[in-house]
């Protein structure tokens, strides 16, 4: 049986966002600088097969309504960005976990999806759209939200170098999201994020290497975490603390960048066939075998979105609050 060990790299980027779709080719020409950079800087070693981008480092958010990012920002996937990753990852054998883009389907005109692909030789093997979007702010839509949506929430592709899935930023935030795709197979779990200050990776609030460690453990997965780096000026009104960790199945830090802005390649060693080896072998410590699913019925009745009265406005920061609210009412009256 092949032996199934190589290095990955989380890449943290620090670009300014584009306002316009013309500009992100230059965000997508520096990622493909940086493949170069993180598969030439371990080539002597053990050799670069995955390479990670941060949510947003195509193209992010900057309008605050759907009808701008659709006007000036969203694409179609496949495009020209997704392309141009796919001819860097044949030229050098390995899988890109595209940093997140803002995308538009025909399917379901007058949404925008936050959406990332796993790009390999063989070209687009999933894409992702962000199922917890970070409410009230992002008015990009969830697909779990649209009616007769009827593609796989949580894909994971089956590729030589394991069985990878992805979630992106808040979705870690939610135990649920990452439990699933380990229930879909994922063995490389993947996290493309755009963490800001204070939620980083420092004391006392170090939710990025907490959430991370944890979802490792609970998974018996490995965990790529890609953090965007982008300083203050090129992404306000946060900062962003960078941070970008690799962790293996048992929740240790095999690697992580130093805290705070700035471009980053952080690069550790994954072995699938020991994680393979050791899902086989424990009985201790073997969450997804142990988890009693009937025990939980918090998940047996809807939740989020709740219907509003008047559920006719589209996407926006104000009817986000709205929705919250009624949420948070559905919350007390169970509490009663």
């Amino acid at each position: 049986m092949e032996h199934i060990r190589y290095s990955v790299a989380a890449c943290q980027t620090d670009l300014s966002n584009p306002v316009e779709r013309r500009e992100m080719r230059r965000n997508t020409d520096r990622m493909l600088s940086m493949i170069d950079s993180a598969v030439a800087g371990s080539a002597p070693f053990l050799p670069v097969r995955l390479v990670v981008f941060p949510e947003f480092a195509h193209a992010a958010p900057v309008f605050a309504t759907v009808s701008e990012l659709l006007e000036k920002l969203a694409v179609p996937i496949p495009n020209e960005h997704t392309e141009a990753l796919e001819q860097k990852a044949r030229e050098h054998g390995i899988y890109i976990q595209s940093g997140s883009m803002l995308e538009s389907d025909r399917r379901w005109p007058g949404v925008v999806f936050n959406t990332t692909c796993l790009v390999g030789p063989e070209g687009v093997l999933y894409k992702y759209r962000k199922v917890n979007t970070w409410i009230p702010y992002e008015v990009h839509a969830s697909p779990h939200d649209l009616e007769g949506y009827d593609e796989p929430l949580f894909p994971v592709a089956d590729t030589p170098i394991g069985r990878i899935g992805c979630a992106i930023c808040y979705d870690w935030l939610f135990p649920e999201a990452i439990r699933q795709l380990a229930a879909n197979g994922a063995e490389v779990l993947v996290r493309v994020s755009a963490y800001m200050d204070p939620w980083g990776a420092t004391a006392p609030m170090d939710w990025w290497t907490i959430v991370n460690r944890c979802r490792a453990i609970e998974n018996t997965a490995y965990v790529v975490a890609a953090n965007q780096g982008a300083s203050l000026k090129h992404y306000p009104p946060y900062s962003w603390p960078g941070g970008s960790q690799v962790v293996d199945f048992d929740g240790r830090l095999l690697a992580e960048a130093s805290p705070g802005p700035g471009e980053r390649i952080v690069v550790a060693p994954v072995d699938i066939s020991a994680l393979r080896h050791e899902r086989a072998a424990r009985r201790g410590h073997h969450m997804l075998a142990h988890l009693r699913t009937e025990a939980y019925p918090v998940y047996q009745s809807h939740q989020y979105p709740p219907k509003l009265t008047d559920d006719s406005a589209g996407m926006s920061y104000e009817r986000n609050n709205l929705l919250i609210e009624e949420s948070k009412r559905s919350l007390d009256s169970h509490e009663e």
